[in-house]
């Protein structure tokens, strides 16, 4: 088991330990994150799962990410309010406020996962999170980190009582606490996954939509459901890495790569740096990841996100909602009210020749996703390290002809890349920017500790 902080970690832990399935465990994560973790997440947010069934062979990706609001919209959306964010020092400009708020995915894809793969009853996966939400988590370094640059989005509206209670930004080893997401997961965990669409939360969240200028109808909630996506494959080592298409090709790009086994680590470096700028977008945002195997050989792996935020949130119930609309590049062009926007984020599995799992990884970091697992599954799969190993190691992004490098990076490949006309900026640190894995395999688990991650074996 490994995600994005230890109480996440802990709980799906507990739910395995309790004979839970994988499914059970990730649901029980991911809800655990919208708690723990919601400097980048939330039960407001959207995201994918990718299944793999251990006795049946098969992978399943399911999309509950955001859709785009307005079926039965009266009025035009109110226009959005334009931020600036930093991270590492990369300057993006977003667009938060109600018209932002896409029509919500993560109650329904937990449900949805939980009635497709689940073992215990529903009640129960749902509890732990709601116990860390009546007590607060402790917030960790790396995500009060991420905190600082996204204060723009995260304290307007309710946002200051939870992230600046006191006046000041929380730092690392402060409370996290949300008054009121208790309520809301209680809600949850009694009335099931409806009560967020065509319920009392539902209702609220349409009111507080329009009372901001948004357009999210109480149809756009009731008309939203879960869908399976294509898995697409692709060879590496002689093993098979399958995931959902997405928005930054990383399956297209894994598979672009020539035979990385017996290339010297220097052209290598330049083949993947060629691979990563020949595919893809360029886009900064907020995601975390869920990596779980249970005894039975199964693996679901989730990834989620609530953007940055949007500044609104369901007074009396601690919820944030995302901000998704605001991050225009993933509407895709001709994308209707209805219909889903696209997304860069990609859990994956890696299998045998003859079927077995070998790993369940996933990652944080919008178009870093790809280069962060690119550089994690070569590591593993390729190099032969274990996962804590291959994760920990110092990653490169390409950004057209620029090379972001990590401290620890091989200088002879560094050289490498500038030989083959890429310049280099070196940082000062492992970075948040250099996106967050987490993964479980027959190498070990970890999470990333550029974003606070850890990874458990029971």
């Amino acid at each position: 088991m490994a995600a994005g902080h230890p109480a996440t970690t802990e709980v799906g832990l507990r739910v395995l330990q309790e004979g839970g399935s994988a499914a059970d465990a990730a649901v029980a994560a991911m809800l655990a994150g919208c708690v723990a973790e919601s400097v980048l997440t939330g039960i407001a947010g959207g995201g994918f799962a990718t299944f793999y069934d251990a006795a049946a062979g098969v992978t399943t990706c399911l999309d509950f990410f955001c859709s785009v609001p307005g079926l039965d919209a009266t009025r035009a959306a109110a226009p959005m309010e334009p931020i600036a964010i930093s991270f590492g020092g990369v300057p993006q400009r977003y667009e938060i406020g109600a018209s932002s708020v896409g029509v919500p995915g993560v109650p329904a894809g937990a449900g949805a996962i939980h009635a497709r793969w689940g073992r215990l009853p529903w009640p129960r996966v749902v509890a732990p999170a709601l116990s860390l939400a009546r007590s607060g988590t402790l917030l960790p370094q790396p995500h009060a980190s991420t905190l600082a640059s996204l204060a723009p989005a995260m304290l307007p509206g309710l946002g200051a009582q939870v992230y600046a209670p006191t006046g000041r930004l929380l730092a690392g080893g402060d409370l996290l606490y949300h008054p009121g997401l208790d309520r809301a997961l209680a809600i949850l965990a009694d009335s099931g996954p409806a009560a967020f669409y065509t319920g009392d939360v539902g209702r609220q969240m349409v009111a507080t939509v329009a009372a901001g200028g948004g357009i999210l109808t109480s149809t756009d909630l009731a008309a939203y459901e879960v869908l399976a996506q294509p898995v697409a494959s692709a060879p590496l080592a002689g093993l098979t890495v399958s995931a959902r298409p997405d928005l930054n090709d990383f399956i297209v790009t894994l598979g672009s790569l020539p035979d990385l086994v017996a290339m010297p680590r220097a052209p290598r470096a330049v083949a993947l740096a060629d691979a990563l700028r020949g595919y893809g977008t360029q886009r900064l945002g907020d995601t975390t990841n869920i990596s779980v195997v249970d005894a039975d050989g199964n693996a679901c792996v989730v990834t989620l996100t609530l953007g940055i935020g949007s500044g609104v949130w369901l007074d009396g119930l601690g919820i944030h909602l995302n901000s998704m609309l605001g991050e225009g590049e993933l509407i895709r062009p001709g994308t209707r009210p209805g219909e889903r926007m696209a997304s860069c984020m990609c859990p994956a599995v890696v299998t045998a020749p003859d079927g077995p799992l070998l790993l369940a990884i996933g990652s944080a970091g919008a178009t870093r996703i790809r280069t962060a697992l690119l550089h994690a599954l070569i590591n593993t799969v390729v190099d032969g390290d274990d996962t804590l190993t291959a994760i920990g190691r110092p990653r490169f992004h390409v950004v057209s002809d620029l090379v972001h490098a990590e401290p620890g990076y091989p200088e002879d490949e560094l050289d490498a890349l500038q030989e083959a006309g890429y310049k280099v900026q070196r940082w000062d640190g492992l970075d948040h920017y250099f996106g967050g894995v987490s993964a479980v395999g027959i190498a070990g688990a970890a999470g990333d500790p550029r974003r606070g991650g850890i990874g458990r074996l029971l």
